[in-house]
């Protein structure tokens, strides 16, 4: 009997782990969604104010690259837009 009692409270402590780690990501979702939301509201407020909400993200895409990489694209583009007449 005490086999069995060792195995349920090794079994219940890890449900309640399991349980505590998927409340902390289910918590973690709920997050990212206000989050998500609250980029939408930024984005809304700025299109209301007559910015070009579709650049403004490639801008913000453009902040996170690395500076070297982004430069070596915009040589490239330039040059292909010169090749096709751009």
């Amino acid at each position: 009997m005490s086999d069995t009692s060792v195995t349920d409270t090794s079994y219940r402590v890890t449900a309640d782990e399991l349980r505590q780690f998927v409340e902390r990501f289910e918590r973690l979702e709920m997050e990212k969604k206000d989050l998500a939301d609250q980029q939408k509201e930024v984005m809304a407020e700025a299109k209301a104010r007559g910015y070009d909400t579709r650049v403004m993200r490639k801008l913000v895409a453009m902040r996170k690259r690395d500076p070297q990489d982004l430069s070596e694209e915009e040589a490239v583009l330039e040059l292909y837009k010169e090749a096709l007449g751009m």
